[in-house]
């Protein structure tokens, strides 16, 4: 098996330097949220009472964390929307948000140029592209990223801006204290699991073993929905290697009934729990009872704690953890994370098409 203590190993699969792009994660953060908060807003931009955010993948990930955040707020309606066609609910009170990394996400580009038909208001997040240009074109605010990264490696850029912005205009509380300690919280847990942390000492090297060879499927709930969801696309893209995410307690209601068959299956499969003292007392109990069922089933699992105090801190300290254990697991699969060809392949040909 790959030695992750190795540094050679680091140089050998990792040409691109995903590694520096996942430890830059705490400041890139901070950065993003001044960004957004010297970000100038039309004065009209106020009046709004929901936000829909166009976006796929990584470009889209942060709506989708912001959207878990919104549920513990009492006046925020945040929305994701993936796909070609606005969704018709989209009216004057209406923000949207069109996030696409590169500027040139057919599916983003189409829902927003149906939306300079209507009198929502508009934002851009990109880093040009055809976006930006559209933007421009129709006088749309742009709030340009200047960070080179693949599109999920930027997620401090597609997020923090977004939690900026809905706090300037009050759709959710004040987070700046919040951001700064969550901020703190990730530099700790970089000393942790930094590849720097030898194997023995560093738990998310030892997690990536553990999944090495397995079907990683991931079981979030609540406002860690998404940190869920994260570490699934995470080790799709980056270990380019199957994975899925599940979310309580629905999971209990049907996932649960299939623990049987396949038989075989059981070994070859690791369930990651993803867990916070925040949850519902109710779920934390569902977390107890489902790791039995997987025990007697002879599925494996490990739990996975939140740190820090605020629920920004536990979700994003979640979804760090996940992006370095997937790294991991792409260089015990002998395979550079950076590259995406099978999703170039896709959009070449959808192109030409």
């Amino acid at each position: 098996m790959i030695d992750l203590d190795n540094t050679e190993v680091y140089k050998k699969f990792d040409p691109a330097g995903m590694r520096e792009r996942i430890r830059e994660l705490p400041q890139q953060c901070l950065k993003a949220w001044q960004q957004a908060l010297d970000f100038k807003l039309p004065k009209d931009y106020s009046n709004v009472d929901k936000v829909v955010i166009l976006g796929m993948g990584g470009s889209a990930i942060g709506g989708d964390l912001l959207k878990s955040l919104s549920t513990l707020e009492k006046n925020a309606l945040v929305l994701v929307h993936r796909d070609y066609d606005l969704p018709l609910f989209v009216d004057a009170k209406t923000l949207v948000i069109a996030s696409s990394y590169s500027g040139m996400t057919e599916e983003t580009l189409s829902a927003f140029d149906q939306a300079l038909s209507t009198p929502a208001k508009k934002l851009a997040i990109t880093t040009g592209g055809r976006l930006k240009e559209i933007a421009e074109q129709n006088d749309i605010p742009v709030l340009t990223i200047d960070y080179k990264a693949p599109p999920r490696a930027a997620l401090a850029h597609s997020f923090l801006p977004l939690l900026g912005i809905c706090q300037k205009l009050g759709i959710v509380s004040d987070k700046s204290k919040n951001v700064v300690e969550m901020a703190q919280v990730l530099n700790d847990l970089q000393s942790t699991i930094d590849d720097n942390r030898p194997l023995k000492l560093n738990p998310a090297k030892q997690l990536a073993t553990k999944l090495h060879n397995h079907l990683a499927v991931i079981y979030g709930a609540g406002f860690l929905s998404t940190a869920a969801q994260r570490w699934k696309t995470q080790i799709n893209e980056n270990s380019k290697a199957w994975a899925f995410y599940e979310i309580f307690p629905e999971l209990n209601h049907n996932a649960t009934v299939g623990y049987e068959f396949p038989a075989d299956l059981a070994q070859r499969l690791f369930v990651v729990f993803l867990r916070s003292p925040r949850l519902h007392p109710r779920t934390m109990l569902r977390y107890k009872l489902t790791a039995e069922m997987l025990s007697q089933a002879k599925v494996s699992y490990e739990i996975i704690d939140a740190k820090g105090e605020s629920a920004l801190s536990q979700m994003m300290s979640l979804v760090f953890c996940g992006d370095w254990v997937s790294y991991y697991l792409a260089l015990l699969n002998e395979t550079d994370p950076s590259p995406v060809k099978v999703i170039d392949f896709l959009k070449k040909h959808l192109a030409e098409s």
